[in-house]
């Protein structure tokens, strides 16, 4: 199958005829779909043709990763921790980065070791689906470290969101059971 420059479709040709068509329009025959019955070619200026394929290959791979933020206190209760912690397990899931900040107010300004141990510990605990890309610095009232996620088949969730079912009481109740208080309420009756 040969398509022209403008896009109209000129159909199915010999080697020799596309070559042809395209020599007479001064341009190139470019295979498209080679794994296709007929493999398809279109009649293009080959160099603009390999430029908008590669301006094609860049917008996917901006499209892909974007930055997303998480922020934290030192003083963080452990359910807060472990949603935010969830939260950046589905962020590195869907192949986006993460950079987490710590923020420092008043007096928590003197205990920026406290500050430091709690990134390790978010590295550590995020360790299964993502790697440091930049390790935690101080900047001013905060730390902030940028974490990338590891390749999809590596990804191993840790804090994924627990799904409970509705408890269906005939599921709970055991029919022996009841036969065995009958027996043993019988038996103490006679």
């Amino acid at each position: 199958m040969i398509v022209a420059a403008s896009g109209q479709q000129l159909g199915i040709l010999k080697i020799q005829d596309a070559l042809r068509a395209a020599q007479h329009a001064g341009l190139d025959l470019v295979e498209v779909a080679p794994t296709a019955v007929p493999p398809v070619c279109r009649i293009v200026d080959f160099g603009k043709f390999k430029y908008e394929i590669s301006k094609q290959d860049k917008e996917k791979k901006q499209a892909t990763s974007k930055l997303k933020e998480i922020k934290f206190r030192v003083n963080i209760s452990e359910h807060d921790y472990e949603t935010k912690l969830r939260h950046g397990e589905e962020f590195l899931d869907k192949s986006n980065k993460v950079r987490v900040q710590l923020q420092f107010r008043g007096r928590e300004n003197a205990h920026k070791e406290l500050g430091m141990i709690l990134m390790h510990r978010i590295s550590a605990d995020l360790s299964t689906m993502a790697n440091v890309e930049q390790p935690p610095k101080l900047m001013g009232r905060a730390i902030t470290m940028t974490l990338a996620p590891l390749p999809t088949n590596k990804r191993k969730r840790k804090f994924a969101k627990m799904e409970f079912l509705p408890e269906d009481p005939e599921l709970d109740h055991d029919e022996h059971e009841d036969e065995d208080a009958e027996k043993e309420g019988a038996e103490a009756k006679a």
